[in-house]
């Protein structure tokens, strides 16, 4: 099980991550986009469901937004009343700083009742103002941590230009955090290097470290590439001539995402870091999202070769 896995530290922890259905979809629809998304992944072998939040981050900058922003279901309403047949454990995103004590206290006990698990992050611009801070709800949470497990995310690309991330996971670590999904992963040297970096600090302080969960994402068109790159994810300059100048954009964006994943179990195995994978497709085009399901498939088992994995099939 996914609870047992994070908190023994096992490697080989494999998510997948969706949006829920925009705000305003009538609700037949909405029965219509769970039920392919529960038959698409009831058959994959994998640990638990990412529902985000999705927030509004145009604030974050002053490039415009290549698409609108269109306000999603809360994904705790998705999860329970339209997944739950779904049966993989569900990890909810929350941005903390948006909610009071009262109301985060009540999401939380929401989420325990029906054995879901919370990943708490940032607001989504820096003056936005905060209501409960990042400590204060993880003190909240720390009620359930004998039964439940707390997430974050890492962002290499903030690692990259603030050198901090390490030091930023071993405090939320402290606060009862023990693992963290990452912004999805395009730039091997920047994930290399918060690996890196956390090992020799763990090392050196004599903490078991955290589990780290990279996401991985296929890019299936220059739209689609333009967006990720809008969210903050960085694409050296290669890696962008390679996708813009494939015949198939997606196969080949498919190919350079299997490379990453590869290439990230040889360094969290060498450096002793407990890791999985978190794929996710960011557009909705059904050939990406069929790409996203492939890479599942493949990571999967390039992991059971590695002997990192055992099956989660079957597993509730």
């Amino acid at each position: 099980m996914f609870l047992e896995k994070i908190k023994s530290g096992e490697s080989g922890v494999l998510l997948y991550g969706i949006t829920p259905p925009k705000v305003g979809t009538a609700p037949d629809r909405i029965a219509e986009i769970a039920q392919k998304t529960i038959d698409r992944l009831s058959v994959l072998d994998i640990d638990a469901l990412v529902v985000y939040d999705v927030q509004d981050e145009s604030a974050r900058t002053n490039e415009e937004r290549p698409f609108p922003f269109i306000n999603a279901l809360d994904p705790l309403v998705f999860a329970a009343n339209y997944l739950s047949i779904l049966c993989i454990p569900k990890i909810i995103y929350r941005p903390a700083g948006k909610f009071s004590a009262d109301e985060l206290s009540d999401w939380l006990e929401e989420l325990h009742r029906q054995q879901l698990y919370p990943v708490f992050v940032g607001i989504p611009a820096p003056d936005f103002p905060v209501k409960t801070s990042l400590p204060e709800a993880y003190q909240l949470w720390s009620k359930h941590r004998d039964t439940s497990v707390i997430g974050a995310v890492t962002i290499p690309e903030r690692h990259h230009v603030l050198k901090d991330e390490e030091v930023r996971v071993l405090d939320k670590m402290n606060h009862g955090v023990s693992y963290f999904i990452s912004q999805c992963v395009f730039n091997l040297a920047y994930a290399r290097q918060v690996i890196e970096d956390l090992a020799s600090s763990c090392k050196r302080q004599g903490i078991t470290p955290p589990t780290l969960i990279f996401t991985i994402t296929a890019c299936g068109s220059a739209k689609t590439l333009h967006f990720m790159e809008w969210l903050g994810i960085h694409i050296p300059d290669d890696v962008k001539a390679e996708l813009k100048a494939s015949d198939d954009m997606l196969e080949k964006s498919v190919r350079i995402c299997l490379d990453i994943a590869l290439a990230l179990t040889t360094i969290c195995l060498e450096h002793g870091i407990p890791f999985g994978f978190n794929i996710e497709s960011v557009a909705i085009r059904k050939a990406e999202i069929d790409a996203s399901i492939d890479l599942v498939n493949q990571i999967s088992q390039m992991l059971k070769e590695k002997g990192v994995r055992k099956s989660s099939l079957a597993v509730s």
